[in-house]
């Protein structure tokens, strides 16, 4: 069985501001907010901290993508609090950001003082100037949303000699082949990371760790749960465990047996059959 990935709890730069929401700690990490949910070890999360280990040592430009649900952001989010808790600023764009958009996140998730610099390039400046003050690994989650002017700009940081700085891209599925039309940043990626679905031996040792209601399941209602709606994916688990804890209040049970699970399937309208 997979062991419990315990992270200590320290403080972090949290920004929320017009353009962007970051996740507000780990207990926001887990899909709806998911109460007595746990971080386990996976191989995905294991090698996200390998990679973001040697992404902040060489001060590297990293991409980790894959299909929505998958614990990408999560993953990062766990490893950071271990390598680079005070020095990492997370920004989260809607969709189709301008270079402009990209500018004023990142003066506000800096604190710069002052009033936003009216030209591009004065604005550059200062950003420049702000990131070679000290190291910071900064996060672009959804980068599949950026336009070539925006990934121009990140590159146009990252490449000047005087920042410090490592950047971390995460998107969707078709993030990898977003960014590989950017010949010009893409050829910058130091690593690439694709996340997968659990497979079924992952599912039998992740999901008892991974909340309590699994802990006593039979293995075998958890691998008819993963068949039916997890299909590895930890956002469709945590629909399911919200669920389940639903229905085991409901029906007066200790443990998810098979009723239980069906009540919650239910809940959650179409899904395969057992």
């Amino acid at each position: 069985m997979v062991s419990r990935y315990v992270v200590p709890h320290q403080t972090e730069r949290n920004i929320m501001s017009a353009g962007f929401v970051d996740p507000l700690g780990e207990d926001h990490d887990h899909f709806l907010r998911l109460k007595g949910a746990s971080v386990v070890v996976t191989a995905a999360l294991q090698r996200t901290q390998d990679n973001l280990a040697i992404a902040i040592e060489e001060r590297a430009m990293v991409c980790m993508y894959g299909d929505a649900g998958l614990g990408k952001t999560l993953s990062v989010n766990a490893s950071l609090r271990e390598l680079a808790p005070a020095d990492t600023i997370r920004v989260q764009f809607r969709s189709h950001p301008y270079p402009r958009d990209i500018r004023g996140v990142l003066f506000d998730a800096l604190e710069l003082p002052g009033p936003k610099p009216a030209h591009p390039l004065e604005f550059d400046t200062l950003l420049k100037d702000t990131l070679s003050e000290r190291f910071r690994v900064l996060v672009c989650d959804e980068a599949q949303w950026l336009s070539t002017e925006c990934f121009e700009l990140w590159r146009h940081l990252w490449d000047d000699r005087r920042t410090d700085i490592t950047i971390v891209f995460v998107g969707g599925k078709n993030c990898y082949q977003v960014l590989r039309r950017e010949p010009m940043l893409s050829s910058r990626i130091l690593l690439w990371q694709k996340f997968a679905p659990l497979t079924p031996a992952e599912v039998m040792a992740v999901i008892p760790v991974y909340h309590p209601i699994w802990a006593k399941a039979d293995l075998e209602i958890i691998l008819q749960a993963n068949r039916r709606s997890g299909h590895g994916n930890f956002r469709a688990w945590a629909s399911i465990t919200v669920l389940a804890v639903k229905a085991l209040k409901h029906l007066q049970r200790t443990t998810v047996d098979e009723e239980v699970l069906a009540w919650a399937l239910d809940k959650l309208g179409d899904q395969d059959t057992a």
